[in-house]
């Protein structure tokens, strides 16, 4: 928005050419997402309070949890405010992508929105079935990949034997020569991504700040792969696929990790509020689609490599028990395990903190594996 107010500006008072520049609107994104999140977020925790959106802790889970009851919840909310607006206030508005990261944020948000009503109404860690969550998660990320595959084409400079203009495309990381184009079959590709990220950061968020600092993490890092794939002499040079449009998405992923430092205040060991579902699906699928929308989609492995080996985690228990009638884990997500193994819980979180920066150096480095 500040764009568009001020760059004509610019002939006048040269002053304003500095909102030109991705580089200076992902900064103003970035502090106005933490300072939003940061001023509302003690007015937000008494609201929930007062209206009694307390968090419920499943029978199942580990028993020093329950003493976390009624520890407000949904503060989800609180993040996609602090995020959205700084987007729509610095990023260009005329940019599809920015409006489809955006749309597709909010859709997987309602999803949780939807499971953590349900939950508080009955006042039971029960909201929304398997089935219904998966299904509502699928019909949001095919809606986003539809509007991929028809209406955000763009030129793809490294890949000359492509159709100008394609979406489909999956490329590999490491090799800068193998590429594939899908057509519409890339549609599956993208209902994995959204959908299976959306579930990992799901499945992460049990413990204090844990997920939140895994996404701030991520978030910084894409923001660094969507500045790349947008410049066209640094994607040339690193030898990835040049997305015009993916610069301005940039400034989505630096407002995200700013929402996230910012809710990171009050949801850090002993938790003020938690994010629910309504934050941990859209986080997920916020980070899904910009990783498809800066082709870096199987990168996505390394980047939320925390995340996938949460994932991992129950996908291997399950199947260790139903298969076998053993568990591997004490207990599912993995975070959980090392809770009953007898870590304390600040120190399960920082340690996670650390393999999810190590999982994002190393994704950067891919950078320059070509």
């Amino acid at each position: 928005m500040l764009y568009h107010f001020l760059v004509p500006l610019a002939d006048r008072w040269a002053v304003f050419n500095v909102f030109r520049y991705i580089t200076f609107r992902s900064a103003g994104a970035v502090l106005t997402a933490m300072l939003l999140s940061l001023l509302l977020g003690p007015a937000f925790v008494r609201a929930l309070r007062r209206l009694s959106v307390g968090q419920n802790i499943r029978e199942l889970g580990p028993k020093a949890h329950q003493v976390k009851a009624g520890t407000p919840t949904m503060g989800g909310l609180l993040i996609l405010f602090s995020c959205v607006i700084p987007t729509l206030l610095w990023a260009r508005l005329d940019n599809i992508y920015v409006w489809l990261v955006l749309g597709m944020t909010l859709g997987f948000g309602a999803v949780g929105f939807i499971d953590d009503y349900r939950k508080v109404r009955r006042g039971k860690n029960l909201g929304l079935t398997a089935r219904a969550k998966l299904l509502g998660q699928v019909i949001v990320a095919a809606i986003g990949g539809v509007v991929l595959l028809v209406a955000g084409s763009h030129p793809i400079s490294r890949f000359p034997w492509i159709e100008p203009g394609s979406q489909a495309v999956l490329g590999f990381p490491f090799f800068k020569n193998i590429v594939w184009e899908l057509g519409w079959g890339y549609l599956a590709v993208v209902l994995l991504v959204l959908v299976g990220a959306s579930n990992a950061v799901n499945l992460t968020d049990g413990l204090d700040g844990l997920a939140i600092g895994a996404t701030m993490i991520a978030a910084a890092t894409y923001a660094v792969f969507c500045y790349v794939a947008g410049n066209f002499k640094a994607a040339s040079y690193l030898q990835i696929p040049f997305v015009p449009p993916a610069a301005e998405v940039t400034v989505f992923c630096t407002a995200l990790a700013g929402a996230s430092l910012g809710f990171l205040w009050f949801n850090a060991h002993p938790a003020e509020m938690f994010m629910g579902d309504v934050g941990s699906l859209a986080l997920g699928g916020a980070i899904g689609t910009v990783a498809v929308l800066c082709k870096q989609e199987l990168l996505l492995v390394l980047v939320g490599g925390l995340f996938v080996i949460e994932a991992l985690s129950v996908i291997v228990q399950v199947a260790s028990f139903k298969l076998t009638g053993k568990r591997v884990l004490r207990m599912s997500p993995l975070h959980h395990h090392f809770e009953l193994v007898g870590w304390a819980e600040p120190k399960i979180i920082v340690r996670f903190w650390i393999i999810a920066l190590l999982f994002s150096l190393v994704a950067l480095s891919t950078l320059k594996l070509r």
